[in-house]
Formats: C-alpha cells, structure tokens, sequence
C-alpha cells in the first residue's frame, strides 16, 4: 500500500475508527520524525499499552508501512523487534527546468534516489507545445522508472522567476489567468504538483541533505546565469508576504544604464552575474585582451558555462581575473543582507560555486571588508556540497514535506 492512503481520513467515521486510524498515522509519525523504535518505546511514548501498540503494528507490518529490522539486544530477557518506517511505502518526485535543460529525480521516503536524470535537453519556451513536451519528458521519465505510478506520492517543479508556490502560478512560464499551472500539470501528469521558486528549492535541498549542520537561520545565494538567494529562518523557508523573498539580483544597485533582463536598469545582475560576464568577457576581447577558450555565439548560456570552466579547467588568466573581480563585488553586496540579518550560515551555490576558492575567497574578502565585524565573525561561509543535484534534491525535499506535514505536524 502507499502512504498516500494512510495520509486520507479514515473510511470508518465512528469514534473508534477515527481514534484507531490516528493511533496508526501516529507510529508513523514518530518512526518517520525521530527514527527507529521497538514496541516498547513507542508505547512509553504514544501513551498507549503495549497489546494496542503490537496490534498496530502487526496492521502495518503487512500493509507495507513499517519493516521489522530483527531483534536488538538488551539488558536480559526477551530481545525486542527494532521497528522502521518502510523506504518503499512512498515516493516524491521533483524537477528542476532552466533555459536549456531539465533534470528529474525520485526519492523514497528515506531521501534515497532510486532513479536520477541530470541536464535532459529541452528548451524552456512560454509556449503550449513547451508544456506538452515537458509534461511528456516527465511521464516519460516516470514509465522508465521501476515503481508504480500509484506509490509516488507527489510532485515538486522548479521554475525560475516569479512563483506564486501557494495558488501554483508560473507568472514567467505557462502563465495562464484562467488556471493555477499546478492544475494544468497535474491534469496531464495524474498526480498531485506543488510549484516551487528554483533557488528557494535548492536552499531546502541543502538545508535538508546538504551542508547545513544544525544552523537554524541560512542564505543560500543561487551565484548562476542569474543572482538570487533562498532563506531559512528558525528551520523553516522563508516565501515573503507574496511569496517572492529573494529577488536579490534586482536590486536597483548601479547608475551604469544598462537594462537588466527583469527590464529595469541598473540591477545587482547587471554587473554580477552569469550574462553579465558573458557581456564583460566580450568586451574585454574588443579591447585586445586575449583569452584560451573560444565561446559559443549560438548560446549565450553555453558562453556562461564555457568561461567558468575556463576558470576552472584551464585556469585561463581573463576567466579568472573576471570571476574574481565580479566575486569580490558579491561579496560587498551580501555583505548588506548580512548586515540585515545576521544569518548562521551563507551558502554559495550554483553554477559559480563549482569554481572554489576562485569564487569563495573574494566573496569571503568583500564580506570582511564590507560588513559589521560582529556580524561577519559569528557567522559560517561554506560551499554547496550538492552540485548540479542541488535543484532536484530540493524539489524532492519540498515535496515531501508539503505532503507529509499534515501527518508529521497535527
């Protein structure tokens, strides 16, 4: 059986049935929020004897909920069984879509991919047959995957832009007045889909599976093509009013005049960022300056990605000079938002993160030079340690705790 059922009301509506039905929801509760546990501690725990413990669990046992992981010792006496939520009984999908690509990925309930997709080519178009081809990429991915349609219990999408996560509208891709894009997806998909902002998703990803210890309060910066940054505040993600926290790359910083793609002028990106160097190592080749790697000019995206692995493969004097001098300016620029908020932790992630020390030590130098010392000595600079998964493990995550809070939190 799937969690799905478990997660619905119960079908007996006696007094009975519903306290018999919540007792259930309850040992999944605890094995999934705390871990594993014998009959014994769950009773202690649930406030409940141990022959009504035992008679549940020898329900869910079958019903492929929980697994018995065999005897544990102990003190004396009879060894008790050592009981476990059941990785299979559940799973979420999630999905990053950029310009160029797209990425898909299915978790079980213990955060264990069973099967994973990185960068499959499609082009992100505000067009109908866009949307087709993306939600048959999906259902494709899902037919080629060895577990039943019936078992995944939800799916998250990641867009760039503007999303509106609460009434599931994409208002730069697939917006459509009359219906929540989440309604339209679901439809072709037949399964529940949940919309999340791509850099909030990947700032869950990295609090739930990444470099996060026990920090409560977190910026993840999104350092790639464009500039954004996720927060968590007191262990949970921070959406705004609206649900738009993190437009930090439009903010109306420069008086340099140049539009941004957001069709202001002067934002953070239109000096650091991903397409701003691209414009920045142009120009530098105008003025003479000589470079390694040759770019392609059929792709500004691609351009992007070719100068930071200039930076990084080759170590190409102009790539590097550019990404350290466009990283030292990050770095003046967050020092602002650390100033505000005094975060435990700032993560740098994204497609610049892949650069190290390159990218980390002129962020970690403006920060120094630019922000309270209080502030900048209690709090933690680290590097994003899940790479291009980052988005996908994020969505996965998202997904799952949207699905599972009304068990975890009643």
């Amino acid at each position: 059986m799937s969690l799905k059922d478990l997660l619905d009301s119960s079908k007996d509506k006696s007094l009975s049935g519903q306290k018999w039905h919540m007792l259930r929801q309850t040992i999944i509760k605890r094995l999934l929020s705390v871990g594993n546990a014998t009959i014994a501690e769950l009773s202690a725990e649930l406030q409940s004897s141990v022959p009504t413990v035992t008679k549940a669990v020898n329900e869910l046992l079958p019903e492929g909920y929980i697994i018995d992981l065999g005897k544990i010792t102990n003190s004396g006496g009879r060894r008790p069984s050592l009981y476990s939520i059941n990785p299979t009984c559940a799973y979420f999908l999630g999905v990053e879509v950029s310009i160029a690509s797209m990425s898909i990925g299915l978790q079980n309930i213990k955060n264990e991919f069973v099967s994973i997709e990185l960068g499959t080519s499609f082009v992100l178009e505000n067009t109908q047959e866009s949307l087709f081809e993306f939600c048959n990429l999906i259902k494709s991915f899902v037919e080629d995957c060895s577990v039943e349609k019936k078992m995944i219990v939800g799916v998250c999408i990641n867009f760039s832009g503007r999303i509106n996560s609460m009434e599931g509208f994409s208002y730069n891709y697939f917006f459509s007045e009359n219906r929540p894009l989440t309604e339209i997806i679901s439809e072709q998909l037949d399964m529940p889909v949940h919309l999340e902002n791509d850099t909030r998703a990947m700032t869950f990803g990295e609090y739930s599976e990444g470099v996060v210890d026990d920090e409560q309060n977190i910026i993840f910066l999104n350092y790639s093509w464009g500039v954004a940054i996720g927060m968590i505040t007191d262990g949970k993600l921070y959406y705004g009013k609206s649900g738009y926290s993190g437009e930090f790359g439009h903010s109306t910083i420069f008086d340099n005049g140049i539009m941004c793609q957001c069709g202001k002028l002067g934002c953070l990106e239109t000096e650091i960022s991903g397409w701003s160097l691209v414009n920045q190592f142009k120009k530098a080749l105008k003025e003479g300056k000589q470079s390694k790697i040759l770019v392609d000019d059929s792709s500004p995206v691609l351009q992007h990605h070719a100068i930071i692995a200039g930076a990084f493969n080759l170590e190409d004097p102009l790539c590097v000079d550019l990404v350290t001098k466009q990283s030292e300016k990050m770095g003046r620029y967050l020092s602002i938002l650390l100033n505000i908020f005094n975060p435990d932790l700032l993560v740098i992630g994204g497609d610049f993160s892949q650069l190290g020390d390159y990218v980390l030590l002129p962020i970690q130098s403006g920060l120094k030079k630019y922000s309270l010392g209080l502030v900048n000595r209690d709090m933690k600079l680290k590097k994003s340690t899940l790479g291009r998964r980052a988005g996908v493990i994020g969505a996965c995550c998202v997904i799952k705790e949207k699905m599972l809070s009304p068990l975890i939190n009643n």
